[in-house]
């Protein structure tokens, strides 16, 4: 059985991808002209962090609401600050590409 033919699964998202974009396009503001922003290099920035935080998938509009109480953890937000940096400086130093 293939289970993607059988069920709606549009509608589950990571809210952690919006948020982690969100702090990306932040921090990227401070490195304008000094850092790669090529689509290559900004999709594998943002895939590390997202590699490094906590996913935070939902179904319905209450795992939004859950999400948006989760950035309200002061703990989450640090960490997610955090992985995005690093994620930043991790492709500054050795870009997607030549």
């Amino acid at each position: 059985m293939a289970l993607i033919d059988n069920y709606d699964f549009e509608l589950l998202k990571n809210e952690a991808e919006n948020l982690v974009l969100q702090e990306l396009g932040r921090q990227l503001e401070a490195y304008e002209g000094e850092i790669c922003t090529c689509n290559d290099c900004v999709v594998d920035m943002a895939a590390m962090a997202l590699n490094a935080v906590k996913p935070m998938y939902r179904f319905s509009i209450l795992g939004t609401l859950y999400a948006a109480a989760a950035m309200q953890d002061k703990s989450y937000a640090a960490n997610l600050r955090e992985v995005v940096a690093q994620a930043i400086e991790r492709v500054r130093v050795n870009p997607a590409h030549d």
